[in-house]
């Protein structure tokens, strides 16, 4: 249609729908006309738009309370129905139709903004006319409520008892849940609530629960900004109807749902969690007699959920339990339900998850704020928050530091928390108690039924309160003491006085924690760490004003987090309070301050006072306490006044012109002497003044350069404070004195007059004789007179060098001046021209550049000059050879220990200014160094060394090694410089776990610094250190945390890629068990990426070798272990191929050992029995001396228990010490020689040609069977399983260690033709037992033939038997064998 006919017709159906009755829209015509727009609604103008949504909305809204109409007079209507009935359909289509069109168009609309293709259409319409001004926002939202106003009328007279059409609400629904997807349309209240009353209804009043919470859940999961608005609606249709059925199903569904389907879908898990907390929020009672479904999702793997479980529990044990209605046993109940879920509280605290533990000590905190923490359970939560201030995560930790933070800001027991306070007036109520319970003892046994435990934990909150009001609002110890005479009252107040006591000791006792938290590498923990220190000065714990001057030093963090904590807490403890508090405080502070404090403090005050936070009115303070203005000012806090003002000048200098004269008057003044660190603190002062006030202060006072002589030459000072004071002062004189190095002189040579006065020598004299000096000399001297000398002297020596430099810098800034200046004036001149090419002149021809190297060379003459004594010698260079001299005397120096120390510290500043004093002296200070007794000499000469490293770096390289040996010093302050110092990397590395905490400390501190250098050095330096403290023979324990320390220092994945393979390659050529461990150990501390153990695995052939070692076996089950967390399923498969191929090797290996043990303790056992062997052949062949043809020696030994049968031409000799046992059967003609230890019980089956000669500390148990002519020759070491063959006339010499009890079968020779009938022998066999050990059998025999007996040994092995054969011929025997009856 075209623009003007589409009016026309919307127009007219507007008409028909606003002038006919609202059951037109049942007629074909006007339902098909409306059908057709309302199906192409997005192309229609804005106007027309508003003219058909505003129609069909005003229609239904007048068909709703026709509704309610109807229902009256359906009810008084007469017995006729037809027409009630009529209406009732022509209602029930009306409703349906509306309801249809009106979720079609709100549909339409939304799908057209998502598209974004309405704004096109929109843009050929005409102008906006106000009266059909498009608003669908507006529109949208009435739409959603009437649809929702339909919806929770009374229905059932149109559709019947059987509820309304099932087609109808689901339509309903389903537009109500595609409408919840769009985050856009939750974002309007009106369209929000409305939507949230459609699901409330349809669940609620039409009994769709099943199905409304599937849909719920379904958006729940996959929609988080529905949350919030889903546990509305259901909220909103509980109050509204009364029925909590709607809120029951989700709650019981979310319950019976897998615990692992939370772990796969961890944003549904995420999002189901929040929802049961927002629905805790909204229902608490309806979730607390639902909550037993919900718990056993506590022992599920997915931390979301017991974190939302978490949070329930703390919704419902602040809100559900508030009111008081009920008798006694119903609030007895109430009170042991959330008492069982505090307790599910306090167990969680220990879950496995660190964002649980978070989360519970969160919801403590919640409850803190809400006083819903009995007394009785208050001391148990405090405790358990200290507990988790250790806990290795920090999100952890931080909510543990919040919740202290709460528990303090909403305690129940009072604005001070001093434990004296608590224990004086706990005595006196307990006194006040026990008079009471003497005087009513019938009252007590009352009362005592209930113990006091129970009456602690049942107290409300309201009990501290109401018992403590007075003694929390007084500060005195008498005021807390209040007079009460109620017993009941007394005992409460006694509980909760001993609970407040409890909290104040546990607080009290994390201070030692809280000062270690300073020290943490999260920022997170020193923030709220200091925000608690803060909290409990507040409430004035003991030990917390201590602890907060620890953070002091954190102002030097690199971290801007923490360097602003810092900066506002100090703000807010120091100055934000009325000036002369703020000054006092800022003195108190700065007096109780160590050293590094105050570095610290000046730098917070200077930049403080930069940034105005530190007024004038405070400086004005400060000086009133300075110059005494104040009464009862003490000298230290008249000093601690000028050092705060010292530290204001380092940023505004001219802060101390005001006082110039009060400086040097009481600075030098008398008080000096009172407060011995107030002329040190002037003479900084004085250092600090601006260049105007180092004029003024020249020009109008003449006294300031005599006091600082006088302080630097007199003795007035103690010997520990005179140090300090005297290198101040001669860095005043340097700093102020126009001509410095002739004022300096001055001081030298009257220090040096005072020195050797004892010896009638004037000042120049002692100078050119001190070199001269022999040691009985100097022994007369005072050794604190020579110590201060010496330390004048090279103190001077140190600030003229630096004075030199300084000079230098001034005329090289000049000069730059100058040319600059010139060069100006050139350039305005009218040939300038003429000028600039001069200019290029000179500057090709080097003149600027002449210049600079004439100052240079001047300044290294000047620098050289100071201690040169080669040739012109000047003051301080007639020093250097005395006191040169003076340090090689050992002897003497180890008489004064205080000389040694400033004779060292002298001589070390003097080799600092000059290489050819430093080289000449090297060896010296080396030797001082090392075998110095003093840890403070030695602690002074480590530090000079790595001045000199720096200054003289070519001069030190020869001694580098015994620079860094300090690093292994006995004393822990020589270690700790040596740290300082820094040193070998490997040293450095084992300082990681030395005894002192603060060694550890520095060497943990260089290696994380270390570690930000670049591309991270401690990666390339890692394999060399490993190396080393491989050799260093440290405690597995100590190497452990080193190289966990080391390691966790490297981020980078593709480092510990790379350290794989540089790990696995150091198992080759290495066969050191213990390194084996340490690798092991080593690659079971690296991050595995995916990457890097496929390389662990490329490389198994390195360290196969290693896996027989169980702790190496231990290390890679470790990493495989690790890998397997976050491995892929096809990941997982090769890691579990891996780990099998390593157990495999690993028993393969073992097996191996266990032969290779065996084996080598048999090859022990054999060379034992050799050397026995032929021991006895020695002795034997000694006694052997019968004739060798028809007879042999016969032992007497040898017990006989053998029978002979049918013995042919034989004589046999028997041992006397053998136990023969065996029985011969069937042996012809053969001589056997019977070695004397054998226990033969042996059988020998089939052997031919075989003679045997036995070991003589074989056992036998073999029977001899059909042997034949032969001889058979075994080495003495040889472990033989293995048949003989085709042995002829052979002799085998069986080893004689061996042990055999098994049986040899068919040994046979084919040789027939050298068979002899006439042979008898005794043999024996060599088997493998059935437990893997091998015994040898062997015997001996001797051949003969009728009556003649003809030897021959073959010696096959062993040389040694062999030699003894030549010597004494084997012994032959004669013997028929026969077999056991």
């Amino acid at each position: 249609l075209r623009a003007a006919d589409l009016e026309e017709f919307v127009k007219g159906t507007s008409f028909d729908l606003s002038d006919k009755e609202l059951f037109c829209i049942e007629e074909q015509d006007v339902f098909n006309s409306i059908y057709s727009l309302v199906r192409d609604f997005t192309c229609l103008p804005p106007g027309l738009k508003f003219n058909l949504v505003e129609a069909l909305r005003s229609n239904l809204s007048v068909l709703l309370p026709n509704i309610d109409s109807l229902s009256r007079a359906s009810m008084s209507s007469p017995s006729d129905g037809i027409p009630i009935t009529d209406r009732i359909a022509s209602h029930r289509n009306a409703l349906k139709i509306y309801s249809f069109f009106l979720l079609s168009i709100v549909l339409a609309q939304e799908s057209s903004a998502d598209s974004g293709t309405g704004a096109k259409v929109t843009a050929h319409g005409r102008k906006k006319n106000p009266v059909y001004a498009w608003n669908w926002e507006a529109q949208r939202g009435r739409i959603m409520n009437l649809v929702a106003n339909s919806l929770e009328v009374d229905l059932t007279l149109l559709f019947g008892p059987g509820g309304a059409d099932e087609r109808y609400l689901s339509f309903a629904s389903k537009c109500t849940y595609v409408l919840f997807e769009n985050q856009n349309v939750l974002k309007d209240e009106e369209t929000r609530n409305g939507l949230c009353r459609i699901i409330g209804a349809i669940a609620t009043r039409h009994q769709k629960i099943s199905q409304t919470s599937a849909s719920v859940l379904h958006l729940i999961h996959k929609y988080d900004f529905t949350v919030a608005h889903l546990a509305e609606a259901v909220a909103a249709a509980e109050k509204k109807f009364g029925d909590g059925s709607l809120a029951i199903s989700l709650i019981r569904e979310i319950g019976r749902t897998d615990p692992k389907d939370y772990v796969r879908d961890g944003a549904g898990a995420d999002n189901v969690g929040r929802f049961l907390v927002e629905l805790a929020d909204r229902l608490p009672k309806l979730m607390s007699t639902n909550l037993g479904v919900l718990i056993p999702h506590f022992g599920g793997e997915s931390y979301k959920i017991r974190n939302s479980l978490v949070g329930v529990l703390g919704k419902l044990a602040a809100k559900a339990f508030k009111d008081v209605d009920g008798n006694n046993s119903a609030h007895s109940i109430r009170l042991r339900s959330k008492q069982a879920m505090l307790e599910i509280l306090i167990e969680r605290c220990r879950d496995v998850s660190a964002y649980t533990r978070s989360r519970v000590l969160q919801v403590w905190a919640e409850l803190c704020e809400e006083n819903a923490i009995s007394i009785g359970l208050w001391n148990e939560v405090a405790s358990v928050a200290s507990g988790r201030l250790e806990d290795k995560s920090a999100i952890v930790r931080k909510s543990a530091l919040q919740l202290l933070i709460t528990m303090l800001q909403h305690n129940p027991f009072g604005p001070q928390l001093r434990a004296t306070t608590f224990e004086a007036t706990l005595e006196k109520y307990k006194e006040k108690l026990e008079e009471k319970e003497s005087q009513s003892p019938a009252e007590g046994e009352l009362v005592n039924d209930h113990p006091l435990g129970e009456v602690t934990v049942g107290q409300d909150e309201s009990v501290s309160d109401s018992c403590l009001p007075s003694s929390q609002d007084q500060t005195d110890e008498d005021h807390m003491f209040v007079d009460i005479t109620n017993l009941e009252q007394i005992r409460a107040l006694v509980a909760s006085l001993e609970a407040g006591l409890r909290f104040t000791t546990c607080i009290t006792s994390l201070m030692p924690i809280l000062i270690q938290l300073l020290a943490s590498s999260s920022a997170t923990d020193v923030e709220n760490t200091i925000l608690l220190l803060m909290r409990c000065r507040q409430f004035q714990v003991e030990g917390s004003e201590a602890a907060l001057r620890k953070m002091l030093p954190l102002v030097f963090s690199q971290d801007k987090s923490i360097y602003e904590a810092v900066e506002s807490a100090f703000i807010a403890i120091y100055t934000k309070r009325i000036p002369t508090e703020t000054a006092k405080s800022l003195i108190n502070l700065n007096i109780d301050c160590s050293i590094g404090d105050l570095a610290a403090l000046e730098s917070l005050v200077s930049s403080l006072v930069l940034k105005g936070e530190i007024s004038s009115n405070t400086m004005s303070a400060l000086w009133d306490y300075f110059c005494f203005n104040i009464n009862g000012v003490r000298p230290v806090q008249c000093r601690g006044a000028l050092s705060i003002l010292c530290m204001a000048a380092k940023s505004s200098p001219s802060i101390l012109g005001t006082h110039l004269q009060d400086i040097v008057d009481i600075g030098f003044g008398r008080l000096a002497k009172e407060e011995p660190l107030l002329a040190r603190t002037a003479c900084l002062a004085l250092q600090r003044l601006s260049e105007e006030d180092k004029i003024k202060l020249l020009s109008t006072s003449t006294r300031v350069f005599a006091a600082l002589q006088s302080l630097v030459t007199s003795f007035s000072l103690p010997e520990k404070i005179w140090y300090g004071a005297t290198d101040k002062a001669i860095s005043a004189i340097y700093t102020l004195h126009p001509a410095p190095e002739i004022f300096a002189a001055e001081i030298a040579k009257k220090s040096l007059s005072s020195v050797f006065s004892a010896l009638g020598m004037d000042g120049v004299s002692n100078g050119v004789e001190l070199e001269t000096q022999n040691s009985s000399t100097i022994t007369e001297l005072s050794a604190m007179k020579l110590g201060r000398f010496l330390f004048v002297i090279s103190h001077i020596a140190l600030n003229h060098l630096v004075y030199i430099e300084t000079s230098v810098k001034k005329i090289h800034k000049q000069k730059q001046k100058n040319e600059k200046s010139q060069s100006t004036n050139e350039d305005s001149q009218v040939d300038g021209s003429k000028n600039s090419e001069a200019q290029d002149i000179n500057a090709e021809l080097g003149l600027g550049a002449t210049r600079d190297i004439a100052i240079e060379f001047f300044a290294e003459k000047a620098e050289r000059e100071i201690v040169s004594y080669s040739c012109e010698k000047n003051l301080l260079g007639h020093c250097g050879p005395f006191l040169s001299k003076l340090c090689r005397n050992l002897t003497l120096l180890q008489k004064f220990p205080e000389l040694h120390a400033s004779a060292m510290l002298a001589l070390c500043r003097l080799m600092i200014i000059d290489a050819e004093f430093c080289e000449a002296n090297l060896q010296i200070l080396f030797t001082v160094v090392e075998n110095a007794s003093s840890e403070i000499v030695r602690s002074n000469c480590t530090i000079a060394l790595g001045d000199l490293a720096v200054r003289f770096p070519n001069l030190l390289e020869p001694w580098t090694e015994h620079i860094y040996a300090r690093l292994s010093d006995s004393s822990a302050s020589v270690r700790k410089n040596a740290v300082l110092v820094k040193g070998y990397i490997n040293e450095m590395a084992v300082r990681v776990e030395d005894e002192d905490e603060r060694i550890s400390s520095l060497a943990k501190l260089f290696f994380h610094e270390l570690s930000k250098k670049g591309s991270n050095p401690i990666y390339n330096l890692l394999p060399d250190i490993l190396s080393r403290l491989c050799n260093q023979h440290l405690k597995e324990e100590t190497f452990r945390n080193i190289m966990q320390f080391l390691i966790g220092s490297i981020k980078k994945d593709k480092q510990m890629e790379a350290l794989v393979d540089k790990l696995c390659n150091r198992f080759a050529g290495v066969n050191d068990v213990r390194q084996w461990e340490y690798i092991s150990y080593c690659l079971s501390q690296l991050t595995f990426t995916e990457k890097g153990l496929k390389k662990l695995i490329d490389n198994f052939k390195m360290f196969e070798h290693a896996l027989c070692e169980d702790s190496v076996l231990n290390h890679f089950r470790s990493v495989i272990a690790k890998c397997k967390k976050f491995a892929k399923p096809d990941l997982k498969a090769c890691i579990e191929e891996f780990e099998e191929k390593v157990s495999k090797v690993h028993e393969e290996k073992k097996e191996q050992e266990a032969t290779a043990r065996n084996a080598e303790a048999h090859k022990q056992k054999i060379d034992s029995l050799d050397k026995i062997l032929l021991a006895k052949e020695a002795g034997q062949n000694d006694r052997n001396s019968a004739d060798e043809e028809t007879s042999e020696v016969i032992d007497p030994s040898v017990e006989g228990n053998a029978e002979d049968k049918e013995t042919e031409e034989t004589s046999e000799v028997t041992d006397p010490s053998v136990d023969s046992n065996a029985e011969n059967k069937g042996a012809e003609e053969g001589t056997g020689d019977i070695d004397p230890s054998v226990d033969s019980n042996a059988e020998n089956k089939e052997t031919e040609e075989a003679t045997e000669v036995t070991d003589p500390s074989v056992g036998s148990n073999a029977e001899n069977e059909e042997t034949e002519e032969g001889t058979e020759v075994t080495g003495p070491s040889v472990d033989s399983s293995a048949e003989n063959e085709e042995t002829d006339e052979a002799t085998e010499d069986i080893d004689p260690s061996a042990d055999s009890a098994a049986e040899n079968k068919e040994n046979r020779t084919k040789g027939s033709g050298n068979i002899c009938s006439g042979k008898s022998q005794t043999s024996s066999t060599v088997t493998e037992s059935e437990d893997d050990s091998t015994e040898v059998q062997s015997s001996k025999t001797v051949r003969s033939r009728k009556g003649s007996t003809r030897s021959t040994v073959k010696k096959i092995r062993e040389p040694i038997l062999e030699d003894s054969a030549d010597v004494a011929p084997p012994v032959r025997r004669s013997t028929r064998s026969s077999r056991r009856q």
